[in-house]
């Protein structure tokens, strides 16, 4: 049977089986008793599945897209970008006893100066209404003999393109952590045999924040630019969990006066 054809009449079964149960349910106070048990037991059959996809759809229509690129964006934004390892599903989701250097995706690193590292790593799916990324990552920290972890970003080559000392480079974050800490963010601008490093600390208590780089107070070599990374620095974290919900990167003009 055609696909279509059979759509259709599973349609038509539908609307009358709704026009059946609107009609018993406005005759209900009129319907004998023997009867009203049968309806009773046939509407609780059809509710316990009918509640279970109406939840499930809800929570599944409720998350972030996967793959989705929607982030909050200031006006005049001439280049914007979010790291994949928060859009699409990683190959390997988890990391045990992660080692300095542990490659979590392209183009995502994670450091530390721990002696003794006891942490995890790992991809968790967003589920709040307020999330943009379909995926955050993890980090659990029970014993940690070092000073920091820092989650390394490498930007694509698109970043580089055009890029000059009139832009203004924005990273916004999302991030929870368990117990209070200190976080940086530190920009890297390789040009040749020069790195420029630019340092902003990032606001404990509020999830949602961001850092700015204007590009104009540093040494830049707009002609040489070969590699832009960020380093997400994390100080002291030992007996803590810090969720990184999101991570989107944005570039704009300066405003000219």
């Amino acid at each position: 049977m055609d696909r279509r054809i059979k759509r259709q009449i599973d349609k038509q079964i539908h609307r009358r089986a709704l026009r059946r149960w609107r009609a018993d349910a406005d005759d209900a106070d009129r319907i004998e008793p023997a009867r009203l048990q049968e309806l009773r037991a046939e509407a609780r059959a059809l509710r316990q599945p009918l509640d279970r996809l109406i939840r499930l759809a809800d929570s599944r229509l409720a998350l972030p897209r996967v793959g989705s690129m929607a982030m909050r964006k200031l006006p005049a934004v001439d280049w914007a970008w979010r790291p994949d390892l928060w859009r699409y599903v990683l190959a390997q989701p988890g990391h045990c006893g992660v080692e300095a250097g542990t490659q979590l995706d392209t183009g995502v690193k994670l450091f530390h100066d721990c002696t003794l590292a006891e942490m995890t790593a790992r991809q968790v799916r967003n589920r709040r209404e307020a999330d943009l990324a379909a995926f955050g990552l993890q980090i659990d920290v029970l014993e940690c003999r070092g000073s920091f972890v820092s989650l390394v970003i490498d930007l694509p080559p698109e970043a580089c393109a055009d890029m000059s000392r009139e832009h203004i480079l924005r990273v916004d974050f999302t991030v929870e952590v368990e117990y209070p800490l200190e976080l940086f963010a530190r920009l890297n601008l390789r040009s040749g045999t020069r790195t420029e490093q630019v340092v902003r600390e990032l606001p404990v208590g509020d999830p949602l924040c961001h850092a700015e780089f204007d590009l104009a107070y540093t040494g830049l070599d707009e002609a040489r630019i070969d590699a832009i990374w960020l380093d997400l620095i994390i100080e002291s974290p030992r007996m803590n969990q810090i969720t990184v919900r999101d991570v989107t990167f944005s570039r704009r003009l300066r405003a000219q006066l």
